[in-house]
């Protein structure tokens, strides 16, 4: 699975997951909602059938005027309920022989009868100046029982309408509290109310009102639906908006793999990831693939140096290697043919041996010092005075030529830090180049500066050109191509590999007729 693939995938199972609980909420909201304004509904309508039903029973008894509409009581030992005036907002009925649609007498203790035994309920039409009756929303659906359960009014009179009523109920309606049921009526889920009529502190009559369910479940189930499909839709456009968009993020990765792809078979590290967007985490990962293709073009490019100064390198050792062989295998030719040649000519060419033999040997060594260098040897580290280390090498060069004139100034307490037999080597090396081509004198200077100790080697010689001076520490490169007398071309290269090891830097400042000038700079050691 790529990676944009599985992308999408998440996106769209968090989206899901949102809309999923989203919908949940919504409904459950809508569900509680809609129920508690059908119940707010019922219970405003039964406080109007619920004074209607007390103005009849006051019109009975007009004696009696503390019959009120049921609801739970605060403390049993009042009032259970306020009183008609409390509650009716003083609708009493002036006497009973104005209003003779009384319900039937309450049932009283000992004479409860059964449904089946109790005379047929009467119907609605027959409370003529009732209007709470004559004009039922039509949607309600009302029924008044005494205090037994037992149906009393309906409103056509008839016992099969009476509505669920469930006796276990009876006990919280006695004791004046309110109760809510839901029931089946013709098929169709109903929320039923059951609601007390007290009289005299005791539950006279049960008010029941109802409304059908199926408004309400017709709106939750059409909500669902809307919400079920709206979701699919929402998630069917994520997946393609959510496809498109993690297309268009992942373009620098997928051009980073081509790129990647292309160097891998053109072997071209010049090539670059282009990315213009925001500097964001695939921003930071193209400019961190660009410069590693940058790390990796040097590196490309100094390998590629390495390998052609390599070939160099053996061409310019076969070549400085050929003349002293050729000459040793030619006069040892000489000597086998002509074995009688006269002393003096048997010792000029021993003589000429012995000479490329040394050449031979210098070469070698020379080879093996800038192998060392190059093969980054272990350097020892240890503090080094530089004074005692230049007046050896001073004796050491005036014991071998005493025709150049050396001067040297170093303060004593001078030092750095690196390997003793290094240091020596170059010093030798540039006091040996400075030997052979200048025939004046030759001076070193030791200078401190903030952070690091200077050394300057300058002679008086010719100098070196301009032109010449880049390739002064190449290998094998000497200023005068003709002559071979003076070296290979090996010491500068040796004595820079050896700076180098040493935390140092090495530079050269020459001009045309005023002799050349060899500046080291070393990190300085503080301390004794």
């Amino acid at each position: 699975m790529s990676i944009r693939l599985r992308f999408t995938f998440l996106y769209n199972v968090i989206l899901a997951i949102t809309l999923a609980i989203f919908g949940f909420s919504l409904y459950s909201i809508q569900a509680t909602s809609t129920l508690e304004a059908l119940k707010k509904e019922i219970i405003r309508s039964s406080d109007t059938l619920g004074q209607s039903v007390l103005h009849t029973v006051t019109d009975k008894n007009p004696t009696q005027n503390t019959a009120s509409v049921g609801n739970p009581p605060v403390n049993s030992d009042e009032s259970i309920v306020p009183s008609i005036s409390e509650s009716a907002s003083g609708m009493v009925s002036p006497s009973a022989s104005k209003n003779p649609e009384n319900f039937p007498p309450p049932s009283r203790p000992g004479n409860s009868q059964t449904q089946s035994d109790f005379p047929p309920p009467k119907p609605f039409t027959s409370f003529t100046s009732d209007k709470a009756f004559q004009y039922l929303p039509e949607r309600e659906v009302v029924r008044v029982l005494d205090s037994d359960g037992n149906l009393i009014a309906s409103p056509y009179g008839r016992k099969e309408d009476a509505l669920p009523f469930n006796p276990s109920t009876q006990v919280e309606l006695s004791s004046g509290k309110d109760f809510w049921e839901e029931g089946t009526v013709r098929s169709q889920m109903m929320l039923i109310y059951n609601r007390p009529i007290i009289d005299n502190g005791e539950v006279q009559y049960i008010l029941q009102v109802a409304r059908p369910l199926s408004e309400r479940n017709h709106s939750l189930d059409l909500l669902r639906n809307t919400l079920i499909l709206a979701s699919l839709c929402t998630l069917v456009a994520a997946f393609g908006i959510g496809w498109l968009f993690s297309g268009i993020t992942l373009q620098p990765i997928q051009r980073i793999t081509r790129t990647a792809q292309t160097i891998g078979e053109e072997r071209d590290f010049s090539k670059r990831v282009e990315y213009s967007g925001p500097r964001d985490e695939v921003g930071l990962l193209a400019e961190t693939f660009n410069s590693m293709l940058s790390h990796l073009q040097d590196a490309y490019q100094q390998v590629a140096h390495s390998l052609s100064q390599q070939r160099d390198f053996m061409a310019d050792v076969s070549h400085e290697l050929r003349t002293p062989l050729t000459t040793l295998r030619g006069n040892l030719g000489l000597l086998g043919r002509i074995p009688t040649l006269p002393d003096d000519e048997q010792k000029d060419i021993v003589n000429d041996m012995v000479l490329e033999s040394d050449r031979m040997i210098r070469l070698v060594n020379e080879l093996l010092s800038l192998a060392h260098a190059d093969t980054g040897r272990k350097i020892s580290k240890e503090r080094i005075l530089i004074a005692p280390l230049i007046e050896d090498c001073y004796r050491q060069i005036q014991n071998l030529d005493e025709e150049h004139k050396i001067s040297w100034k170093c303060p004593k307490r001078s030092a750095i830090l690196g390997d003793r037999d290094a240091f020596r080597q170059i010093l030798l090396i540039l006091l040996d180049n400075s030997m052979k081509y200048s025939s004046g004198n030759i001076r070193i200077d030791v200078e401190h500066r903030i952070d690091k100790i200077r050394i300057i080697v300058a002679d008086s010689g010719q100098g070196i050109p301009e032109d010449k001076l880049p390739h002064i520490f190449d290998r094998f490169y000497r200023v005068d191509e003709e002559s071979s007398s003076k070296g290979f071309g090996l010491g500068l290269p040796i004595a820079r590999s050896l700076v180098e090891s040493m935390q140092g830097c090495i530079e050269i400042q020459s001009e045309p007729g005023k002799g050349c000038k060899v500046i080291i700079d070393f990190p300085a050691v503080t301390g004794d």
